[in-house]
């Protein structure tokens, strides 16, 4: 397969899109019976989940998690968590996935006595951060130069033609979201001990309908995640890597599968047992002239049982995938 450009991984050039197929078929595991939702390729599906087996079994063989999975506290989602439906359009949800805000408050400096994690099997006790220190890592800086800076997106512009089908070309608002006020409270987080009640600095935001929390735990807390184990060579003929976790609700998890944009898929492919879960997915690579770009399809699976403790890992390399809001 010709390529035309080079690679792109960087999140400027990342395209995201739904792969939709009939929920119902079952998954390669350990344990047998999910139910996947993704792009099916029929014809490769019993061999993908083959070799993909191989792989997982391989992936979860190599799983060392190291004490600190047990009795630290090691989060498995984003630092900064949406505490509601936070009513989003264009303008808003770019500025939320790109970290732009501003402030129109005094920030505390002071840093707070010691929290409490409650995790469903005890307690730890840890030192927090300011909230000033946690929004200097919420705002990850300004949005680009936009003309006019407007307040809400603009109306499609026809780019070519005049007929209702010809293509339109849209522009989200470029501004950040304000941030009015400041409280210290608990955000829900998925660890490694399972669902926890932590310690976060809760920020109003007036562009949204639900405030967003940044977890306030000091940094010197967080047990460091278990390093990736794969096997040292590439992945099987038809099988992709998995990228992050974009819900979990129960036994039933969403994530996303990076492949070529012209090749054909994703299905959703896992392997489970009672310690891990591995995922991935079946693709049928591009023939042909086709541009070099990475595009992560989301898919969707019904484990046997609910994920609980269980770490998500990823079939190309073997890492912890994380929960990110989306």
């Amino acid at each position: 397969m010709r390529r035309l450009v080079g690679l792109a991984w960087g999140l400027g050039l990342v395209v995201a899109v739904g792969g939709c197929a009939a929920a119902g078929s079952v998954p390669g595991g350990a344990v047998p019976g999910g139910v996947v939702s993704g792009g099916a390729v029929d014809g490769e599906l019993g061999k993908q989940r083959k070799v993909f087996d191989g792989r997982a079994v391989e992936v979860a063989g190599a799983w060392r998690p190291g004490p600190g999975w047990s009795s630290g506290y090691l989060p498995l989602q984003d630092a900064t968590v949406l505490m509601g439906q936070p009513g989003f359009d264009a303008g808003t949800e770019a500025a939320f996935r790109a970290g732009w805000y501003r402030d129109q408050i005094v920030l505390p400096t002071d840093v707070p006595a010691d929290g409490a994690i409650r995790f469903p099997d005890g307690a730890l006790t840890v030192p927090l951060i300011s909230a000033a220190e946690a929004y200097r890592q919420l705002d990850q800086g300004d949005p680009p130069p936009c003309e006019g800076r407007p307040r809400g997106p603009r109306p499609p512009e026809p780019t070519a033609g005049t007929r209702p089908d010809d293509p339109v070309a849209t522009q989200a608002a470029c501004i950040p979201l304000t941030v009015t006020g400041v409280t210290l409270g608990t955000a829900e987080v998925r660890t490694s001990r399972g669902v926890a009640a932590v310690p976060a600095w809760i920020f109003t935001v007036a562009e949204l309908t639900s405030p967003v929390a940044r977890l306030a735990v000091a940094p010197r807390a967080v047990t460091a995640a278990p390093g990736p184990a794969a096997p040292d060579r590439p992945l099987p003929d038809g099988v992709a890597g998995a990228d992050q976790l974009r819900r979990v609700d129960g036994a039933r998890l969403t994530y996303a599968v990076g492949l070529g944009a012209c090749d054909s898929g994703p299905a959703a492919l896992v392997w489970e047992s009672d310690e891990v879960v591995v995922v991935g997915g079946g693709v049928v690579r591009g023939t042909g002239e086709c541009i070099d770009l990475a595009v992560f399809k989301p898919v969707t699976v019904t484990l046997v049982a609910p994920l609980g403790k269980r770490p998500v890992l990823d079939v190309a390399t073997g890492r912890v995938l994380t929960l990110t809001a989306h």
